[in-house]
């Protein structure tokens, strides 16, 4: 615990934020006592929620879980507590509403998922394995690899989904899709914080409609090429 609280600070001072030993010490008796609250099913839930949610809403499920931390309302692992930092919650905040709105915008919301492909899933795997931290290196490499596919299939399905709505010009379906996003997101962060086993039957269900969707959706968005490359290919007389 020490060794890996060492890191962290560390990793502070690199960025300029410098914490004194005292300070350092306390935040870290408290979040070894926030993870004797935690159960096996708890940490595992929100390992999965984490990489899930990143797929979908990487800035607003940090800044989430770190809001969460600092109100009292969740124990955060050791590992997470970086989260709570102000200024960790002022810049996922930012992001936050910055992504908010482009996610509305047709074809602004399928390149920012572009750009963000890089980013998610190894986001969503570092902060699944955050959850057990040094101090359980197995069971954070499999909560790594975890959040990581987790990360990888939410963001799958969301850019195909949203690839299939930008075929309409008209908005009102990306608007609607990304606040189906934006509360999927938020209630998936309850549940598994809460209840963590129904958050885990929900999750399956959640996977199986994800599946389905990229098969449906891949074979649309095949046609719609097919069309596309017809229709503008030279005719031959």
């Amino acid at each position: 615990m020490d060794a890996w609280w060492l890191q962290i600070v560390q990793w502070l001072h690199t960025v300029g934020l410098h914490v004194d030993a005292g300070t350092a010490q306390a935040v870290a008796d408290g979040a070894a006592r926030a993870t004797q609250q935690l159960d096996m099913p708890s940490l595992l839930a929100l390992a999965a929620v984490l990489g899930w949610a990143s797929g979908v809403r990487l800035y607003a499920v940090v800044f989430i879980v770190g809001l969460m931390g600092v109100a009292g309302w969740f124990p955060l692992p050791p590992g997470l507590a970086v989260l709570q930092h102000p200024i960790v919650l002022t810049a996922s905040g930012c992001m936050l509403l910055v992504e908010f709105f482009a996610d509305k915008v047709p074809w602004l919301d399928s390149a920012w998922d572009a750009v963000h492909a890089f980013i998610r899933v190894p986001a969503g795997a570092l902060l699944a394995a955050g959850v057990f931290g040094a101090d359980n290196a197995t069971m954070a490499v499999a909560a790594g690899l975890m959040g990581g596919s987790l990360s990888a299939t939410a963001l799958a399905t969301k850019m195909t989904t949203r690839a299939a709505a930008n075929t309409s010009p008209e908005p009102f379906s990306n608007w609607g899709l990304s606040f189906l996003e934006d509360g999927l997101v938020v209630g998936m962060v309850w549940l598994a914080t809460n209840h963590p086993v129904l958050f885990a039957v929900v999750l399956v269900a959640v996977l199986v409609v994800s599946v389905l969707l990229l098969v449906v959706l891949f074979k649309f968005l095949r046609a719609v090429v097919r069309r596309l490359s017809s229709f503008f290919s030279p005719k031959v007389a």
